[in-house]
């Protein structure tokens, strides 16, 4: 985006928010001035800035117009009261924090979180959690993180054992083949091997007492008249012998607290002498889809349309390492809103859409009804800025409530939702990392932006790029569908050839092993 467009994207964006200023002081409800806070309940979703009116990305599906003000300190909150983002109350709201459902209907938008604080924000409530651990056995921890490293229980091999099939053979030949079938693996230890003796061997036999050597079958000859076995190549001891204790001795850490538990981890495990891992459960994910203009089948009619966000966020979330529930559809009513909230038992509670302050957006006057702790009502990205971060009175579940646009919702999804859960979960946090991005991407005057991109190689072998992709806006999925990343783009844009931040998708790439482990 050139300086003339960012100039004016901006002047539009001041025209706008006269005009709303304009429109609420008709009605009497111009928007208060806030304060910065400190606690999480308060500064999260506050900035000293004003927040100019921009198209919505709708808390309901393809909920036309702009979004109102939405977040207001409650009349009996001190804004200038300490606390600190890094240590949230684990025991709940407390009565200056809640918001009541009166103070609640007068509210107004809030100026929105940075996106990268709102993110380090939720990572930091996933980390502070207390980890609870429970045995597995292996074929049932594939997916959960370790709780307790993986410490040998044996020497690996725990005996010297022949890496081919072959000949196990004592000092220089040639040597004279003892008679019989010879030495299979899973047999007992063999009777010793003078020198100048070889017997057949097996890979993964046992390697008799010593011997020195293992010729390979295809690197022997045989004289059966004579008895003798001659190498058609030059024998060094220890050749093709896979001592005792090669890979780890009794007691080496395999793999640290925090390993993801992936198949070879549990083959690893198995080898070393495991049945069961001790392991961090997965942390369980109720998902709430609202809207009464949504479908379950069939094609868009008569106003409604699809559920896109069901069928897509359950597995989204397992991928993350959380248990899932089927996803409820509940509408749009407070009271069954209201009743799943209370009886739901997940450590996290997804609800898509009804983040906005339609006639039928109800998550935030329920939540306050509820007592819950607001701690992100708003962020500054583009799609997705209506989305929250709350958790339920008393130490309960968080909730994280996600616009009801497709892709404004995958928005919220790896803010908020993601990098909480990996915290929930033991899970180590996504590495940062940049790219070069090809094409000009256009950015919001004052919010970043999460883009689709791919990744690409240039044909030369230069340098890996990421290619941003077209169908992204907030109620669009062809893009994302279709990408590996997301960009995260500055506000005012970028030029071809900036590099920016890139959140990986979970499919994107294989999850690496944990530096250290196997060097």
């Amino acid at each position: 985006m050139s300086v003339e467009d960012v100039s004016v994207e901006e002047a539009r964006a001041a025209e706008e928010e006269r005009a709303v200023e304009q429109a609420l002081a008709l009605v009497g409800r111009r928007p208060q001035a806030s304060h910065p806070a400190q606690g999480p309940a308060h500064s999260v979703g506050l900035s000293s800035s004003p927040e100019p009116s921009s198209p919505p990305d709708s808390g309901k599906a393809e909920s036309p117009g702009d979004q109102p003000p939405r977040h207001q300190l409650p009349s009996d909150t001190s804004p200038d009261s300490p606390s600190s983002p890094s240590s949230p109350s684990r025991s709940g709201a407390s009565s200056a924090n809640r918001v009541s459902p009166s103070a609640q209907a007068r509210r107004t938008r809030a100026h929105s979180t940075p996106w990268a604080e709102a993110r380090a924000l939720a990572e930091r409530l996933g980390r502070a959690a207390p980890l609870a651990a429970h045995r597995l056995p292996l074929d049932r921890a594939l997916g959960h993180v370790l709780a307790e490293a993986v410490v040998a229980l044996t020497d690996l091999p725990s005996f010297d054992t022949s890496a081919m099939d072959g000949w196990a053979v004592a000092g220089p030949g040639p040597w004279t083949v003892r008679a019989g079938e010879g030495l299979l693996a899973g047999r007992s230890a063999s009777a010793p091997l003078p020198d100048g003796e070889a017997v057949r061997i097996a890979t993964g036999a046992r390697i008799p007492v010593d011997a020195t050597a293992v010729i390979r079958s295809e690197h022997a000859r045989s004289d059966e008249a004579k008895g003798l076995l001659h190498a058609t190549r030059e024998v060094v001891p220890g050749q093709d012998i896979r001592p005792r204790g090669q890979e780890c001795r009794s007691g080496d850490q395999l793999l640290p607290v925090g390993t993801l538990v992936t198949p070879p981890v549990l083959g690893l495990a198995a080898a070393a002498g495991y049945d069961a891992l001790v392991a961090v459960p997965r942390p369980r994910v109720d998902v709430f889809v609202l809207g009464d203009e949504l479908l379950n089948a069939g094609l868009p009619h008569d106003g409604l349309i699809r559920d896109a966000l069901g069928p897509m966020l359950a597995p989204w979330l397992r991928s993350l390492g959380a248990d899932v529930t089927a996803p409820q559809r509940l509408g749009d009513d407070a009271k069954t809103l209201r009743h799943a909230l209370a009886t739901s038992d997940a450590d996290l509670i997804l609800t898509t859409g009804g983040t906005a302050a339609g006639p039928v957006d109800h998550v935030h006057p329920v939540l306050a009804e509820r007592g819950a702790e607001l701690l992100v009502d708003g962020v500054a990205v583009r799609p997705g800025h209506p989305m929250l971060l709350a958790r339920q009175a008393d130490g309960g579940a968080y909730v994280v409530g996600l616009p009801g646009n497709p892709l404004a919702a995958v928005s919220g999804l790896l803010t908020l939702a993601e990098p909480l859960l990996r915290g929930l979960a033991g899970r180590a946090a996504q590495d940062p990392y940049r790219a070069i991005v090809r094409d000009d991407v256009h950015g919001h005057p004052h919010d970043t932006r999460l883009v689709p991109v791919v990744h690409r190689a240039d044909r030369a072998g230069s340098t890996d790029h990421v290619v941003p992709l077209h169908y992204n806006g907030p109620a669009m999925l062809r893009g994302i569908a279709a990408a590996d990343g997301l960009a995260v783009v500055p506000p005012g844009g970028v030029r071809s050839g900036t590099e920016v931040e890139i959140l990986d998708l979970p499919w994107a790439s294989a999850t690496p092993w944990t530096e250290g482990c196997f060097t």
